[in-house]
């Protein structure tokens, strides 16, 4: 409070003397002794009074959450002027690069919100996976997705599918082949699980189909083998506008 980084949520600054308010709500950002830097640099695609479209590396969370606070993208975004009304529309895992929808008002969030609950827009991505000459490709994967053990896991169990991943082969390359992924629903780590069950897991993927390395380690620093899963492009008609909007991603695997 003393440094006025207290503040509620109209971003006035709060100290021990400021009234007591019910239903208000306290922001300040959490001190994290020996945050790992992430060596790598996100990148605006677009930028206009309603949102903002980010490319993200991989490695770097979305937002704040365990060891991670300065070194996410939300925050880094906001140390270069960003307003301070800016909030994801949606998720990537930390693991995954590429495109991130932010909301930079408010007052049209809900427009914006309302496109991926409502399922109107379109998400493609790409992986880098074994190649599975036996499957036959494209191919639509359903499945039930809950959460598994430890709780950071998912996994598929019997019952009515509420996960749908549409899959088509890119090209094979030498070692992998790479994937088109078009997800019809967002479950936590749908694609690589779907891929996993397939018997195709994506290139570096510490979680699926087995967990091969402590979490605690998959997030102290090691930078040498990301996740080969980009998402590579969101694509939506605008709901204040009505243009058509397609936003890709710079990166490759």
């Amino acid at each position: 409070m003393a440094r006025g980084e207290v503040v509620d949520e109209a971003g006035v600054r709060l100290d021990e003397t400021s009234p007591y308010r019910v239903g208000a709500c306290v922001y300040y950002y959490r001190e994290i002794d020996a945050e790992p830097a992430i060596p790598f640099a996100e990148t605006i695609l677009y930028e206009d009074e309603n949102i903002l479209v980010a490319d993200k590396p991989h490695f770097l969370p979305v937002m704040p959450a365990g060891r991670f606070l300065r070194e996410t993208l939300l925050v880094r975004l906001r140390q270069q002027g960003k307003s301070a009304n800016l909030a994801p529309v949606h998720r990537l895992d930390r693991e995954t690069a590429g495109v991130v929808l932010f909301s930079l008002n408010s007052e049209t969030r809900g427009e914006y919100a309302a496109l991926f609950r409502e399922r109107r827009v379109s998400k493609v991505y790409e992986a880098l996976a074994g190649s599975a000459p036996e499957l036959k490709l494209p191919h639509t994967r359903r499945s039930r997705i809950v959460r598994g053990e430890p709780f950071f896991r998912m996994q598929e169990v019997a019952g009515t599918p509420n996960s749908e991943t549409n899959i088509d082969l890119v090209r094979e390359c030498d070692s992998a082949s790479l994937y088109q992924l078009k997800p019809v629903t967002g479950q936590k780590h749908q694609i690589r699980l779907h891929l996993s069950a397939l018997g195709i897991p994506i290139v570096n993927d510490r979680l699926y189909p087995r967990l091969t390395v402590p979490r605690e380690l998959n997030s102290a620093g090691d930078f040498s083998q990301p996740l080969k899963l980009l998402a590579k492009s969101l694509s939506f008609q605008d709901p204040l506008s009505g243009r058509e909007l397609c936003f890709e991603s710079r990166r490759t695997l």
